[in-house]
């Protein structure tokens, strides 16, 4: 009997499990991508600006993974055959705005920790007296703390306010007193259950992922044509049928299988499944487990989310700026821009010699939801005024703006976050998987080996089952 397949939310987590799935499972297994919006994606969404390709999402992903192999969305690109589309940044470097000042980020750290203190000097004074061998790991096993804690106790307060918030902020739109280290960088809590100081913790992570990591691998890549040509390809790839602006309002155990109630409450439609990929936001998720697993949509249904806004300017051809790809702004400094990419300079292949120089802003962090709720043109002007303020430079009005809210956009995760995850999962029932930002990382190779294994699970219980 042939089977069907339903994965609700059609983001890159989503669009991922329906490719996974059309490899594993047998020819004419019917699988049905349900997104509530008007289009696929979720934050992968291209557009243009002045004229040139512009991301108002994610921009770029991590060729490697954490532990130096290639990473799921290059594994996905691959398969996706769009190898010959990949594109990498300049090697340009990138600045601390700190009290007026650009400071370039120094080398050698693990998103903002370094592994050799000394090296840190022009951005943030370390404490050098706290990094003791007190006979122990720094952490025990199973043992998760914020990033803030450690690196407070041991390297002190400058490195993780000017270097550690900054380059995690930029990541997350959170502060790394609340954010979990095993989930963000989870080397190094790894490192840190074996290492009994923190400069050895980092240098050991360092040093295993490089030994891992594919000679002359680039760090980042994107895709020439913006990152809606791998939703599109995925959606392709996975020969599933889309069905938008659909709702899933509830989600039922039925004796073999699942059904779903879709629509409005007032006609409200109904299909029958085999099985059931999660691939939505945590909130959503929750409302959706209330009925079949109460237990998980509990412990997924507390997470707390950033919301941000994304500004793109496009300025004349030929304007001048630091010769930097971008900077990232500490917390401390009181601005709602946080971080921003010279985006023509970073990326080459969006620079043609006419073509207009490409600024994209980050604005808004982890409890500062107020901070955004002003109308677009304020915040246009404020994020003009203050990359004006940042660069030293005086910007000319653009010629052309965008501005994208992703109002409750970034998962927060704190500390004990992966426990959450596992007891969500441990209490799903067979043929109902749950993937997504929420519950594995917000970036891109994240969400997609998150949507994998999601669509692993559902394809084993339906083996299991036959």
């Amino acid at each position: 009997m042939r089977k069907r397949v339903a994965i609700i939310g059609g983001g890159v987590s989503g669009l991922a499990a329906a490719v996974r799935l059309r490899d594993l499972t047998p020819p004419g297994t019917e699988l049905i991508v349900y997104e509530q919006s008007g289009a696929l994606g979720g934050k992968l969404r291209t557009g243009k600006l002045g004229g040139v390709t512009a991301e108002r999402g994610a921009e770029s992903f991590l060729m490697s993974a954490p532990d130096g192999s290639e990473s799921a969305a290059l594994a996905l690109v691959r398969r996706l055959e769009l190898e010959g589309a990949l594109r990498h940044p300049a090697a340009v470097p990138a600045a601390l705005a700190i009290g007026g000042d650009l400071a370039r980020i120094p080398g050698g750290t693990l998103i903002g920790v370094p592994g050799n203190v000394a090296d840190v000097g022009s951005v943030a004074q370390p404490a050098t007296d706290r990094d003791l061998d007190e006979g122990r790991p720094l952490l025990a096993a199973g043992e998760d703390v914020a990033v803030g804690e450690l690196v407070r106790a041991r390297y002190g307060d400058q490195v993780v306010d000017r270097l550690v918030d900054p380059l995690l902020g930029g990541i997350y739109a959170g502060r790394a007193d609340r954010l979990s280290l095993a989930v963000t960088i989870p080397q190094l809590a790894r490192t840190a259950r074996i290492e009994h100081t923190l400069q050895a913790a980092v240098r050991t992570a360092q040093a295993e992922a490089a030994a891992r990591r594919a000679p002359g691998r680039p760090v980042f890549g994107a895709l020439d044509g913006g990152m809606s040509r791998l939703v599109a390809a995925a959606a392709a790839a996975s020969g599933a049928r889309i069905s938008l602006g659909l709702p899933v309002r509830e989600v039922a155990r039925t004796g073999d299988g699942w059904r779903l109630v879709l629509g409005p409450t007032a006609a409200p439609q109904l299909d029958e499944v085999d099985a059931v990929v999660l691939a939505v936001p945590s909130r959503a998720a929750a409302k959706l487990l209330t009925g079949v697993a109460p237990e998980a949509g509990e412990a997924i249904g507390v997470l707390d989310y950033a919301s941000v806004a994304l500004v793109g300017m496009a300025f004349p051809a030929g304007t001048k700026l630091p010769e930097l790809s971008g900077l990232l702004v500490p917390p401390s400094e009181g601005t709602l821009v946080k971080a921003a990419t010279f985006v023509t300079r970073k990326w080459p292949h969006l620079a043609g010699a006419d073509d207009p120089v490409l600024v994209r802003a980050s604005l808004g962090r982890a409890g500062e939801a107020e901070r955004l709720q002003f109308d677009d043109t304020v915040l246009l002007e404020r994020a003009h005024r203050e990359l004006c303020e940042l660069t030293g430079v005086a910007l000319p009005a653009p010629a052309e703006t965008f501005l994208q809210r992703w109002g409750g956009g970034l998962p927060q995760y704190p500390p004990g976050h992966l426990d959450r995850v596992a007891q969500v999962r441990g209490a799903l029932p067979d043929g109902l998987a749950v993937a997504g930002a929420s519950l594995d990382g917000v970036g891109i190779p994240a969400c997609i080996a998150s949507g994998e294994r999601a669509a692993e699970d559902v394809h084993k219980a339906l083996e299991e089952a036959a």
